[in-house]
């Protein structure tokens, strides 16, 4: 069974940077989605990126888009997720979640609850 273990979460100012990983306990799946989903004290949890690596598409959620950048090294069996230009409002416990196979980025971020594979999450807190 696959196990997710995210770190490098923490606090930061706005406008400051912030790059959590996600580390897979064995290697993956030959075909699989990976992404990163956030949740806010009172907040549902929502989609922020995914990768995929059938072709190596990624896809982001509005809100962070043109700040955040999802990478994977596979050799390590990690994601990160670069985020740049914090907000306050990205305060959030961080997750990340994984599936095998492919799933279409915009489909992937909207289905929160869906994947079979979760991570812990690790908190990142933005302070103004």
């Amino acid at each position: 069974e696959v196990q997710l273990v995210e770190s490098g979460g923490g606090l930061v100012q706005a406008g400051g940077s912030l790059r959590p990983s996600c580390a897979a306990s064995t290697s993956t799946f030959d075909d699989y989605t990976i992404g990163w989903f956030r949740q806010a004290p009172g907040k549902e949890r929502e989609g922020v990126s995914c990768f995929s690596k059938s072709d190596g598409s990624t896809y982001y959620a509005d809100s962070v888009k043109g700040r955040f950048t999802i990478s994977s090294d596979s050799a390590k069996n990690t994601v990160y997720l670069q985020m740049n230009s914090l907000k306050t409002e990205d305060t959030a416990v961080y997750y990340c979640a994984e599936d095998r196979g492919y799933y279409r980025g915009s489909y992937y971020l909207v289905r929160v609850n869906g994947s079979a594979y979760w991570g812990k999450g690790t908190q990142v807190t933005v302070s103004s």
